[in-house]
C-alpha cells in the first residue's frame, strides 16, 4: 500500500452522495410512486400484518355480537336458526374467519379488502334492520338503534393499513347503507306519511325525522373525511420514514453507522467547515507486499483476498470501539473516539490493533493452507487531538479526520520494516493508553529517538509486536 506523503486528511467519499439522496428523497415523499423497491416491500409488510391485525379485531367484533344475541334469551323464537341475525353473524364469523386464515396464507388483494368492507357494513346494516323484526315493530324502529355507532369501529380498523381509500370505501359503504335503510324504513310504512318535522313525535313514536337521519349520513361522511386526510398525510410520513430508514441502512454499508446517524438525525443541514476537536486514536493496518501478491493473481482472485482480510479484520475493529472511516487499497483506517466520543480512545485502538493482528495470523495460517504465500500484516496506532467534521462543498461533502495523528498514523505504519515489528505506537500514546486501562503483556520494547520518515522530529516508540 502506498500513502501520499502529504496525507492529511482522511474520509469517506459517500456521505455528501447519499445526503444529497436524503434530501431529493425528502421532497419527493408526498407520493408512494418514488419509494424505492425495498420501502415498498417494508410497507407492504407491514400492510399484511395490519390485516392480520384487523381480521382479528372482526373476529373479535362477531364474537362479541354472538354473545350479546345469545344474553338475550327473551328474545329467542321456536327456532334459533330462523333469526335474521343469526344468519347474518353466523356467515359473517364464516367470512371472517377465511378472511382471517387467507391473510396468514398470501396477501390479500385489493378487491378481496373492498369484498371484506361490503361484508362488514352489510352485517352491521343487516343486525339494524332486523331490530324491528325482532322486537315486531314498524321498520323506521331500527333507525334508532344505538348498533349503527358500529359503523365508526368498522371504518376506524380500516385505518390500520394506513390506506385512506379503504377508509373512504368504508365510509362510503356505510353512508350507502344507512341511506337505503332509511328509504326502505319510508317506503316500508306509507312514503311521506311517515315523515315527521317534530323531534318529540320522532323520539316517542316510529316517525321518521329525516335531519335526524341526514345528521347521521353526515357524521359518517365527515368522520371518514377527516381519518382519511390523517391517513393521507400520515402515510407520506411514514413512506418518508421508511425510506429514511432504508437510506440509513445504505448509508451505513458505505462508512460507519455512528457518522450515518449524525448525518440522518442532525437537526440542520450539514455545511463544509463543521467540524468539532476531539481526543482521539487512529489505527491502521496493512498487507505487506499486497501489490506484487496481486498482481500475481487473477483480478477477481485478488479482490476476493482483500474482501476476506477486510472482512476478518473489520469486525474486530469495530468490536473493540472502533469506527472504520475508510479503506486504502489493502489497508484499513480506524478511529476511537473522533465519530462518537470516547474516554478509552487510546487503550481501545492498542487493544484493537493486537486483536487484529491476531485474527490476520490465523487468517493467514488459512491462506498458507490454501497455497498462498505468506501473508503478514502491520499496524500502527497514534493517538491525540483530531478535527472531526465535513469537508468539501455544495456538490459533494465527506466526514474526515484531520490532524498529526492521522499523518502520524500512516507514517509509523510504513516504519514496521524498519523496525521489523508488526505493531508500533508512540511512548505517548502508549503511556495514555496504559491510563486508560490498556494492560501490556510485557512484551513491549521502548525504541528511543527513532527518526521516522516524514516526521521532523526524533520519535520515542513502543514495539508492540
Amino acid at each position: 500500500m502506498t500513502i501520499p506523503e502529504n496525507m492529511q486528511q482522511s474520509g469517506n467519499p459517500a456521505p455528501g452522495l447519499v445526503a444529497r439522496g436524503l434530501a431529493r428523497l425528502r421532497l419527493r415523499r408526498d407520493t408512494d410512486a418514488v419509494a424505492p423497491r425495498i420501502v415498498a416491500a417494508a410497507i407492504a409488510a407491514q400492510q399484511n400484518e395490519s390485516e392480520r391485525l384487523i381480521g382479528w379485531v372482526q373476529l373479535t367484533l362477531v364474537g362479541a355480537f354472538l354473545v350479546l344475541f345469545l344474553m338475550a334469551p327473551n328474545l329467542l323464537p321456536v327456532s334459533i336458526f330462523e333469526r335474521t341475525a343469526f344468519w347474518a353473524l353466523t356467515l359473517y364469523a364464516l367470512f371472517t374467519v377465511m378472511r382471517l386464515w387467507l391473510s396468514y396464507r398470501i396477501r390479500l388483494p385489493a378487491w378481496f379488502l373492498y369484498l371484506s368492507i361490503v361484508a362488514d357494513m352489510a352485517l352491521l346494516m343487516t343486525l339494524i334492520w332486523s331490530f324491528h323484526l325482532e322486537y315486531q315493530q314498524p321498520a323506521p324502529f331500527y333507525l334508532k338503534a344505538p348498533t349503527l355507532l358500529y359503523v365508526f369501529i368498522f371504518i376506524a380498523i380500516r385505518a390500520l393499513r394506513f390506506e385512506a381509500r379503504y377508509v373512504v370505501a368504508a365510509g362510503l359503504t356505510a353512508a350507502l347503507g344507512w341511506v337505503a335503510l332509511l328509504v326502505y324504513a319510508i317506503w316500508s310504512t306509507g312514503g311521506a306519511m311517515t315523515i315527521t318535522r317534530n323531534y318529540v313525535t320522532y323520539l316517542t313514536s316510529n316517525s321518521v325525522l329525516l335531519g335526524a337521519e341526514f345528521d347521521k349520513i353526515i357524521s359518517i361522511l365527515t368522520v371518514t373525511g377527516i381519518l382519511a386526510l390523517a391517513l393521507y398525510r400520515g402515510r407520506n410520513v411514514l413512506v418518508g420514514g421508511a425510506t429514511d430508514h432504508a437510506a440509513a441502512e445504505g448509508l451505513s454499508r458505505f462508512f460507519a453507522p455512528e457518522v450515518a446517524a449524525q448525518i440522518t438525525r442532525s437537526d440542520n443541514p450539514i455545511q463544509a467547515g463543521d467540524g468539532e476537536v476531539r481526543q482521539a486514536a487512529i489505527l491502521m493496518t496493512d498487507i505487506r507486499s499486497f501489490t506484487p501478491l496481486a498482481q500475481a493473481m487473477a483480478p477477481a482472485a485478488a479482490m476476493g483476498l482483500l474482501a476476506e482480510y477486510q472482512a476478518t479484520l473489520v469486525p474486530v475493529i469495530q468490536g473493540h470501539g472502533g469506527t472504520v472511516d475508510k479503506f486504502l487499497g489493502d489497508g484499513i483506517l480506524a478511529t476511537f473516539g473522533a465519530s462518537r466520543p470516547s474516554e478509552t480512545g487510546a487503550a481501545d485502538a492498542l487493544r484493537a490493533a493486537q486483536a487484529c493482528l491476531a485474527a490476520a495470523a490465523a487468517w493467514g495460517a488459512a491462506k498458507r493452507a490454501q497455497g498462498l504465500p505468506d501473508i503478514q500484516v502491520g499496524a500502527a496506532v497514534a493517538a491525540g487531538p483530531v478535527i472531526f467534521g465535513a469537508v468539501g462543498d455544495k456538490s459533494r461533502l465527506e466526514y474526515t479526520v484531520i490532524g498529526d495523528p492521522v499523518n502520524l498514523t500512516a507514517k509509523l505504519e510504513k516504519h514496521n520494516r524498519t523496525e521489523k515489528s508488526r505493531l508500533l505506537t508512540t511512548q505517548e500514546t502508549f503511556d495514555v493508553a496504559k491510563a486508560q486501562g490498556f494492560a501490556p503483556d510485557g512484551h513491549e520494547t521502548l525504541l528511543s529517538g527513532r527518526q521516522v520518515d516524514g516526521v521532523e522530529m526524533p520519535q520515542d516508540l513502543v514495539k508492540l509486536a
